[in-house]
């Protein structure tokens, strides 16, 4: 037992020795405890990210709600056409030496594209005007002898009942009056004819400035000023016979192509849905104008025209467009849906029927999947997954993140 507790005791670390921390080594201490905590605050407030500013948009409830999604009962591939389109001419062959047109510009009916050459035209023009006032002057002239022929004939026929002449010298002055006549009226049909000949010279003359036969957009210049353009075809392969392309905007369509075997499954005015190749992830609400009524023999399909219900610059001639014919919804229960909002395309990351928002909750974001249908005016539908009023942020998606800080722009609601 005694050796044991002697063992014990040789254990046991003796404290006797240590002192206790003097007061000012407490200080010392504590102050190097502040200076660490205040090290670390700055480096995290330093590399703490800061708020992104956003604009905020509300969602916004649809009156009467929105048709539900339809299923697809025929998909079909075609282009954008545009159904009023002109290649612009001259109605003469000339040298052109003014074009005012290049492509992508806008142009308004009757407005001047290009101009010829008048030089020879205009000095065809100012000889007929000379012609003209050279047969006025001539029909001026006869009316003054004629009125002379006539006071003649008059004083000869005097002469004759008095037997102071004899009757061939009547005869003869009733012969020059009526050659007078007859040579006025000749010369007035030449006025008229000279008339004629400086109307279709003022006519070429008009012809010299080509003009825009309807409102557009130019999508092809086809010439150059010092170049021949001329309305036919001809040899050498030096003259132009169009000037430029001008297309309709609000005149563009869809055409595509149906195998004649489903034909049936579609009816004039059904709904549509159109992506365009470019961009996949827009839906573009459309409804079919008619069904072409004849089959192409060789490839077995027959011609669909479906116009946009949706203008927007996006749009453009002959782009590639798949289209998915809906099944018609109308009258059933289950074809509204009331809980649907409207919001601005810009606050929708989308990605085909489905797509992500960002919810601000104070100064912090949500990201939040949601449920698309089809485009609008007014901007993206959302089907499910937001609430009416909730805000949405609209900035950069590749800033965007969920729980990420926020600063709202002074003014949003």
């Amino acid at each position: 037992m005694d050796d044991k507790s002697a063992l014990l005791n040789q254990l046991r670390i003796d404290r006797s020795g240590d002192s206790m921390p003097s007061g000012k080594g407490r200080i010392w201490f504590a102050a190097a405890a502040i200076a660490v905590l205040v090290a670390v605050a700055m480096i995290w407030a330093w590399t703490r990210p800061s708020p992104v500013t956003v604009h905020v948009a509300v969602a916004r409830a649809i009156a009467g709600g929105t048709p539900a999604i339809a299923g697809s009962i025929l998909d079909a591939s075609g282009y954008v056409v545009a159904r009023r389109q002109a290649t612009v001419s001259s109605k003469i062959t000339d040298k052109m030496v003014e074009l005012d047109i290049e492509e992508g510009d806008h142009v308004n009916p009757g407005q001047i594209i290009a101009k010829l050459d008048d030089t020879n035209i205009r000095a065809a023009l100012n000889q007929a005007s000379a012609q003209l006032d050279y047969a006025k002057a001539g029909v001026a002239e006869t009316e003054v002898n004629l009125a002379n022929a006539q006071r003649e004939f008059e004083r000869q026929s005097s002469l004759v009942e008095q037997h102071f002449v004899s009757q061939s010298a009547l005869d003869a002055a009733r012969t020059t009056r009526d050659a007078l006549r007859a040579q006025l009226e000749t010369q007035k049909s030449n006025i008229q004819v000279s008339e004629r000949t400086l109307n279709v010279a003022q006519r070429n003359l008009d012809d010299t400035i080509v003009r825009a036969p309807f409102g557009g957009i130019v999508t092809v210049k086809a010439a150059q000023p010092g170049e021949i353009v001329s309305p036919i075809s001809a040899g050498g392969g030096f003259t132009r016979t169009g000037i430029g392309t001008i297309v309709d905007m609000d005149s563009l369509e869809i055409q595509v192509d149906v195998n004649e075997n489903f034909i049936n499954r579609v009816t004039p005015g059904q709904r549509v849905n159109a992506k365009l190749n470019a961009y996949p992830d827009w839906q573009i609400p459309a409804h079919v104008i008619a069904v072409i009524p004849t089959a192409d023999r060789a490839k077995g399909t027959v011609t669909v025209r479906i116009a946009l219900d949706q203008k927007d610059p996006r749009i453009l001639p002959e782009m590639g467009v798949r289209v998915s014919f809906l099944e018609e919804t109308s009258g059933r229960p289950e074809a509204q849906n009331p809980g649907a909002v409207s919001l601005p395309s810009t606050a929708v990351q989308a990605n085909g029927a489905t797509g992500v928002v960002f919810v601000v909750h104070d100064d912090t974001l949500e990201r939040r999947a949601v449920r698309l249908g089809a485009n609008t005016s007014a901007g993206a539908t959302v089907i499910s997954g937001l609430n009416t009023g909730e805000r949405v942020a609209v900035g950069d998606f590749s800033v965007l993140k969920d729980g990420a800080r926020v600063r709202l722009e002074p003014g949003a609601p």
